[in-house]
């Protein structure tokens, strides 16, 4: 799954307009009066980022600053069944279709893993799921109950490797989705999604490039802003959003080299016919 621009970054909504794009991860966290406490210190990460990068300066003072509005009562486990939902489909109906699941449980929350595997397929499939969310859910729950998805508790004791090797086992989640998991659920700040469209385009809006960058140039690139990685794909979200569409629209896709291919030598051509020749 890859990302773009929307509203509210701390939220699984994936935007119609560009391929498998989460407005809940894109533009930052909804601004709040009293926002949310980071779990590292966000004075330190604003001014390490701003003294490291001018351009990246100019973004941190000109837009609002970095938060994040996450559901303190979210299991991994409910976090990562509502990002299946949000996949490849505009927000809205997104929405609506998790509504539908969450009221085919007996909380009014979403379905406990036991109460996932025990719904039929049938029932699922008439909230709105393809079959292959049906699937991608029912295994989560299997692998909630087996101990492979961790509790919030334990998922805060893991490191980021460590979650994305469990949680990518998971039929339906890759590494995309567990780092937004990484990022607006536990709160790492380290973290850098470099095949997300939304990163590579603000990205590309920042810095004044024409082309997004490749997910490896990008990765070295974003060696300057570590420790504090997340807080920087923030700001290339909020790019986004502060450029618009229009400006995004113009972004193009990153450089293919393509290798010119030697012409052959005359020798080559001679021990091809040569070759032929032979019985």
């Amino acid at each position: 799954m890859r990302e773009t621009c929307g509203k509210h970054a701390s939220r699984f909504v994936f935007a119609s307009s560009l391929v498998n794009l989460s407005s809940r991860f894109q533009i930052g966290a909804h601004v709040t009066a009293r926002p949310p406490t980071p779990p590292f210190d966000l004075a330190e990460a604003m001014k390490s980022l701003a003294e490291g990068d001018e351009k990246l300066k100019f973004l941190i003072d000109e837009t609002p600053s970095f938060q994040m509005d996450p559901d303190h009562l979210q299991s991994p486990y409910e976090a990562l069944l509502e990002a299946i939902t949000y996949q490849s489909i505009s927000g809205k109906a997104a929405a609506t279709i998790f509504a539908r699941i969450k009221a085919l449980s007996s909380s009014g929350r979403a379905p406990t893993p036991e109460e996932m595997l025990k719904l039929r397929k049938r029932a699922l499939r008439r909230a709105g799921l393809s079959g292959a969310k049906v699937l991608a859910m029912k295994d989560l729950a299997k692998k909630t109950i087996e101990g492979v998805v961790p509790t919030l508790e334990d998922a805060q004791n893991l490191s980021d490797e460590e979650l994305v090797e469990r949680l990518t086992s998971v039929r339906g989640i890759g590494a995309w989705t567990v780092e937004m998991f990484l990022i607006f659920r536990l709160g790492r700040p380290d973290v850098l999604p470099v095949h997300d469209l939304g990163v590579k385009k603000g990205w590309s809006i920042t810095y004044g490039k024409k082309h997004m960058p490749k997910p490896k140039e990008l990765l070295a690139f974003g060696e300057r802003w570590r420790p504090y990685r997340t807080v920087a794909s923030w700001y290339m979200w909020r790019a986004c959003h502060r450029a618009g569409n229009a400006a995004m629209r113009k972004i193009r896709p990153a450089k293919v080299h393509k290798r010119k291919s030697n012409p052959k030598s005359p020798r080559s051509h001679e021990s091809a016919k040569s070759s032929k020749k032979r019985p």
